[in-house]
């Protein structure tokens, strides 16, 4: 009897194929802590499609000429949700201007509000922000003397995420630093697409080293051209 594959393969052909589907006032969620571990291939991709008024989920907001501001320079994002913004002149002029709608939360409750659209929990309570102009709006409840406001999860569409290796089941492994907020990412959205540097046969990864399981993974390809950015550079200077 022949023996069926059953093997479930989530490869696409490319950053063309990875983002089909994409299309205005979408929310999309983008891995990534500063310049290290950013979804480079998918961001360009999005830039060349020219798509409008998004919403971007991100730690930051890149540079002015890489990363999400590349985005941010074709005027594709309508509002932005992030922790930290400073390294972005772009950023701030169209935030001061009116131009962008902004939401800045503890880099905390970002990351949890990943998870929990991760873990399909609709909110979660966090004693983060309680008192300032954070919890302006939000449900507050006190648990054990201690109050805490309601956080609700992230509702999105997309999320691309990158990935040192992955394999053609969307199992991934990332590397370093690079790790930030990538796998809280993923299956946090409708869909998740992963761009990896290595491509490799289902089966071909150690079990024991895979970070992220192909389950929260939709679709996956290999990317190009790296540039890897520094995003800060500071050097001692000789005595």
């Amino acid at each position: 009897m022949k023996k069926l594959n059953t093997m479930i393969r989530k490869t696409v052909s490319g950053v063309t194929e990875a983002t089909e589907g994409v299309k205005d006032n979408m929310t999309f969620m983008l891995g990534g802590f500063g310049l290290c571990g950013i979804p480079e291939n998918a961001i360009a991709e999005l830039v060349r499609k020219n798509i409008k008024q998004l919403t971007c989920i991100s730690n930051n907001a890149g540079v002015d000429d890489f990363g999400l501001g590349l985005l941010l320079q074709q005027k594709q994002i309508k509002k932005m949700i992030s922790s930290y913004v400073g390294e972005n002149e772009e950023f701030e002029r169209q935030m001061l201007s009116g131009e962008l709608d902004v939401e800045l939360i503890p880099q905390g409750t970002l990351a949890e509000r990943c998870r929990a659209a991760q873990g399909g929990f609709p909110a979660f309570y966090t004693p983060a922000g309680y008192g300032t102009e954070v919890d302006q709006g939000k449900e507050a409840r006190e648990f054990n003397g201690k109050m805490y406001i309601l956080e609700h999860a992230f509702q999105a569409d997309y999320a691309f995420v990158k990935a040192w290796k992955g394999d053609e089941a969307g199992n991934l492994i990332f590397k370093g630093t690079a790790r930030n907020f990538n796998p809280c990412m993923c299956g946090a959205a409708k869909i998740t697409v992963a761009e990896v540097e290595e491509l490799v046969p289902a089966g071909s990864l150690d079990p024991d080293h895979i970070h992220i399981p192909g389950i929260f993974v939709q679709r996956i390809f290999q990317g190009k051209h790296y540039e890897k950015r520094i995003e800060q550079r500071t050097v001692r200077k000789n005595n």
